[in-house]
């Protein structure tokens, strides 16, 4: 749940990492580049300093599965619970809340699609255009989604006087409504991106219900996913690992993506979908059974290839041949029960289990 202060969790991370995609033999072994630590920390330091001075033990910030936007001098804020389904959106103004908290609702309900619009890490603005990102995954109370101006504050007035409710933080009110999605609000988010996912899928070699149910692990379909190990949009792309290694190894240039480039979609899965390209052909290629290598790319977008590798011997030129040796369940039960790495052996499994039900919606153009 978002109201896991997880933003303490990046005190830890260079003795306890989360496991973001990897790129190479020497990132497996640190999985999380120092200086992407160090920046990501210093980048919301500020924002949590100035969260913290006003929501305390309630602060929230944004993560994987979790959209939080500050406005209105941190005074107001709008969480996205996408596994929940739930949008709490709440001030703690004590100078006429009920105003302050019904320009919160219209600028959440019309949030833009582009997240290159919206600055997580501040309390600036939001302003709207285009179709909301909210658009279909919320109706108002007749059953309509919410495009325009006159229909978001005209729902923001009916939910103000109906679902309005009030809590304390201190010496605090906080004055707050919780507004149902609807219940295929995860479909709707991935629908946008069809296009985009065959495309890659096309260009890659990668089958397009891999690359479904590695965003819907990975993100549920939320294209301004963070995580505090610095990686970013809907396939948790770390620019300086797996970044880094599409640039040199795919892209054919130096550099790697920046925190912008990954929080467009287009480019994240494209991105992301390279990154698996690479580990299907160049790290684990020599894993002769197609659903072996299928698992193995599964559980080294997560832990990396050489965690992986590990798994299976310390000598990881050794360790296809040892893969090659086993089924393809074998190797998928070593992979969800033996990986050093808990949050590998769960990934494999979460992403199998989604892949499977992309699978029946999505036809597979490759491997």
């Amino acid at each position: 749940m978002g109201r896991i202060f997880w933003l303490l969790c990046a005190t830890l991370l260079l003795s306890a990492c989360s496991s973001p995609p990897q790129s190479s033999d020497d990132q497996d072994d640190n999985l999380v580049n120092g200086k992407d630590v160090r920046g990501f920390e210093h980048m919301i330091s500020a924002l949590s300093h100035n969260v913290n001075e006003i929501w305390g033990r309630e602060a929230l910030f944004a993560g994987k599965f979790d959209y939080v936007k500050y406005t209105d001098e941190y005074k107001s804020r709008a969480h996205i619970d996408f596994s929940s389904g739930h949008i709490m959106i709440e001030t703690v103004s004590g100078l006429d809340p009920k105003s302050h908290l019904r320009r919160a609702i219209i600028e959440t309900l019309l949030t833009p699609d582009d997240p290159a619009e919206v600055d997580l890490y501040s309390d600036r603005e939001i302003l709207p255009g285009g179709e909301p990102f909210l658009y279909g995954q919320v109706l108002d109370n007749n059953g309509q989604p919410i495009r325009f101006d006159w229909r978001a504050e005209r729902y923001a007035d009916y939910l103000l006087s109906t679902a309005m409710k009030k809590r304390t933080l201190g010496i605090r009110n906080i004055f707050y409504v919780d507004i149902p999605m609807v219940a295929n609000h995860e479909d709707k988010r991935g629908y946008k991106y069809a296009s985009i996912i065959r495309d890659a899928s096309r260009k890659y070699g990668v089958a397009e219900s891999l690359i479904y149910a590695v965003i819907k692990t990975e993100s549920s379909f939320n294209p301004y996913a963070v995580s505090h190990a610095n990686a970013y949009g809907l396939m948790q792309v770390i620019p300086a690992t797996a970044g880094r290694d599409v640039y040199v190894r795919v892209k054919g240039k130096s550099g790697q993506p920046t925190r912008d480039d990954l929080f467009n979609p287009a480019y994240n899965i494209d991105v992301g979908t390279a990154y698996l390209h690479l580990l299907q052909t160049v790290y684990l290629v020599d894993i002769a059974d197609p659903r072996s290598r299928r698992y193995a790319v599964i559980s080294a977008y997560n832990g990396g290839a050489g965690g992986v590798l590990n798994t299976f011997s310390r000598d990881r030129k050794a360790a296809p041949g040892m893969i090659n040796r086993l089924s393809p369940e074998a190797v998928y039960q070593v992979l969800t029960e033996q990986h050093p790495k808990a949050e590998a052996r769960r990934y494999l499994y979460k992403v199998d289990q989604a892949e499977k039900g992309f699978k029946r919606a999505v036809p597979s153009r490759a491997g």
